[in-house]
C-alpha cells in the first residue's frame, strides 16, 4: 500500500475535525491552516468524505464541516479506502479489489504480500480517529513539557 497525498490529507483533515469536535462546524480555512493542506485540494477531499458519509456540512457564516459519526467509530482504514482504495500492496491479495493472477497458486511472494496486507489492515482497522486525537493531544502535551521522547517509543506498535 502506498498512501497518496489525498489519503494523507484526508487523514489529517479527519484528525483535525476529531481534535476540534466540540468546537462546532469548522471552515475549510481553519482545517487548511491547522494541518497545512492547500484549501483547493482540501475542498475536494472534504466533499468525497461527505459523500462517503463521514462528514456533514452546514452553510452560512457559522457553517463548515463536522464529523457525521463519533471519531471512536471511524477507523483510519475506512478513510484510506475511500481515498486510495484497497490496503493490499498488490491486487492478487486484495480483499476488496482482488484480481486473479496466473501465478497465484505457485507464487512464493503472494504469502508475503498477504501477510503485509493483513498487518497493515489490522493496525489501520483498530486505530480510530479518537485514538489519533488522543495521541496528538498527548504528543502536544509532551512537547510542551519536554517529554516527547517517551511518547514516541510507546506509540510504536510492537513487532515493527
Amino acid at each position: 500500500m502506498k498512501l497518496s497525498t489525498k489519503g494523507e490529507y484526508a487523514s489529517r483533515a479527519m484528525l483535525e475535525l476529531s481534535l476540534r469536535r466540540d468546537d462546532g462546524p469548522l471552515h475549510i480555512k481553519a482545517i487548511s491552516d491547522a494541518q497545512d493542506i492547500p484549501e483547493r485540494f482540501l475542498e475536494q477531499i472534504l466533499l468525497l468524505l461527505k459523500r462517503a458519509g463521514y462528514l456533514r456540512s452546514r452553510k452560512g457564516p457559522r457553517g463548515g464541516y463536522l464529523l457525521a459519526k463519533p471519531p471512536e467509530s471511524i477507523s483510519v482504514a475506512e478513510v484510506i479506502r475511500v481515498m486510495d482504495g484497497p490496503l493490499a500492496p498488490i491486487d492478487c491479495v486484495s480483499v476488496t479489489a482482488h484480481q486473479v493472477c496466473p501465478h497465484e497458486d505457485t507464487c512464493g511472494l503472494r504469502g508475503l504480500w498477504k501477510e503485509t496486507r493483513d498487518a497493515v489492515a489490522v493496525i489501520m482497522e483498530r486505530t480510530t480517529f479518537a485514538d489519533l486525537a488522543e495521541r496528538t493531544e498527548a504528543a502536544r502535551a509532551g512537547a510542551a513539557g519536554g517529554k516527547g521522547r517517551g511518547l514516541r517509543r510507546a506509540a510504536r506498535p510492537s513487532g515493527f
